[in-house]
């Protein structure tokens, strides 16, 4: 837990009671509107800003005779408003209410997502600084490719959550806007100047145009950042599965006193968080993809969104809030065994540094083809008979004639290889702006 922010509560934000708190934010923003506008009397607006209330169970009740959540909503405000309800709603669609008052749901949802995102780049930046030097090996296929550090890997984390943060800030602007524009986006029963007095009271931008909703390309830009930002939750979780494997064991996920891994094997201490980070980013996508097909809808409208939006809005976000604070805590708390991981550095002999060796050769004049044959052989000799690369290159009379021992050993100086660190960590966390 991210212990200086006091969280909010998503679940709270998709619950019942603050969809009909937005709705009934929205229905007053337009009767004061339409007050201040002349069409509805001053104190019609004021009795449904000042008694205006909503009990759920009636809602539920109601809603059982109309079959229409809208319709039962305002019919159970208008029996607390009194007399002056029949301005409650007045000139609307059900769809201006609920899109304008979802786009205040899925704002505020953006901003705790915002502020979890903002806790994991903090975790992640402290961590790296304290492996920024500590030196690993680098596995491309899986394989030692080449050594580098434990704080370069989280560097390259935090810059990609630097990217899903402007990916969520963008998409939170594209769905933060609210239409009263009527059921076919025509304004044929309100002025399209109530429409931006009350996107103004909101905070939200009025949509230029809208059919009898607002777009759903908007909604799944706001699931596809979501989704991405899953998956890049799902290649940080991936990596520390990976290498808390009993044979790399370089890394490992906290593990709680009293913690129990296996009902059958009790010396488990297995990555389960890392591995409902990875199930999870499955369904964030499978989101988008509904996101997706609710593009397209008949005509100026149909409902063949609204059933899937309430399931995968509050479901995305909420998976994704979690995702992010469970996250935090593996990066906050993660073991790092840094004997293993020179130990592992070390495993492969040195073959490591062939790339280095390469390019020396090609220094001294030795042709591409040539030095790599020389050195591969070598390499592979390594492997096979389990030789130290370095001795082997040392008593090779090709090399040796073109390289000579003290080149060679310098070719093997593992600060030499990460000169660069530093550099890239400037880069990364203190980069000059234009």
């Amino acid at each position: 837990m991210i212990s200086r922010y006091t969280h909010p509560d998503m679940g709270r934000i998709w619950s019942d009671q603050r969809r009909y708190e937005t709705w009934l934010l929205v229905e007053t923003a337009a009767a004061e509107a339409m007050a201040a506008a002349g069409i509805v009397p001053p104190e019609a607006a004021r009795d449904i800003r000042e008694r205006g209330a909503f009990d759920i169970a009636r809602i539920e009740e109601i809603e059982q005779v109309t079959q229409h959540d809208v319709i039962a909503f305002t019919t159970a405000v208008a029996e607390k408003v009194g007399p002056s309800a029949r301005w409650l709603h007045f000139g609307l669609t059900s769809s201006d209410v609920i899109d304008t008052a979802q786009a205040l749901q899925m704002r505020e949802a953006c901003d705790v997502l915002l502020m979890d995102l903002d806790g994991l780049a903090e975790a992640i930046r402290d961590r790296a600084a304290e492996h920024r030097r500590t030196p690993m090996i680098g596995r491309t296929h899986g394989v030692h490719a080449e050594p580098m550090t434990f704080g370069l890997k989280l560097a390259l984390w935090y810059a990609e959550v630097g990217r899903d943060i402007e990916r969520i800030r963008r998409a939170r602007a594209v769905v933060s806007v609210g239409k009263l524009s009527g059921a076919v986006g025509t304004f044929g029963h309100l002025p399209p100047q109530i429409e931006e007095d009350v996107c103004r009271r909101l905070g939200l931008e009025a949509a230029p145009v809208a059919s009898q909703v607002i777009q759903r390309d908007r909604h799944a830009e706001l699931l596809s950042a979501i989704a991405i930002t899953g998956a890049s939750l799902e290649k940080f979780a991936l990596e520390v599965r990976g290498l808390q494997k009993t044979e790399i064991g370089e890394v490992e996920e906290p593990f709680g006193k009293g913690q129990k891994g296996s009902s059958a094997m009790p010396h488990k201490r297995n990555p389960i968080g890392a591995e409902q980070i990875v199930g999870l980013a499955r369904l964030l996508r499978g989101n988008a993809h509904a996101a997706f097909e609710n593009i397209a809808l008949w005509h100026e409208r149909d409902i063949s969104h609204s059933s899937v939006e309430r399931v995968i809005l509050p479901d995305s976000f909420i998976a994704l809030d979690h995702m992010l604070r469970r996250m935090t805590r593996i990066v906050r708390g993660m073991v790092v065994n840094t004997e293993r991981m020179l130990e592992n550095l070390n495993r492969s002999r040195g073959v490591v540094f062939s790339g280095t060796v390469l390019l020396e050769l090609a220094k001294k004049g030795v042709s591409r083809e040539q030095a790599y044959e020389w050195v591969q052989r070598n390499a592979m000799r390594s492997f096979d008979e389990q030789l130290d690369f370095k001795t082997l290159l040392l008593a090779d009379a090709d090399i040796t004639r073109a390289l000579p021992p003290a080149e060679i050993e310098r070719a093997f100086d593992l600060d030499e290889q990460l000169k660069h660190v530093d550099h890239i960590f400037d880069r990364v966390f203190h980069p000059v702006r234009a």
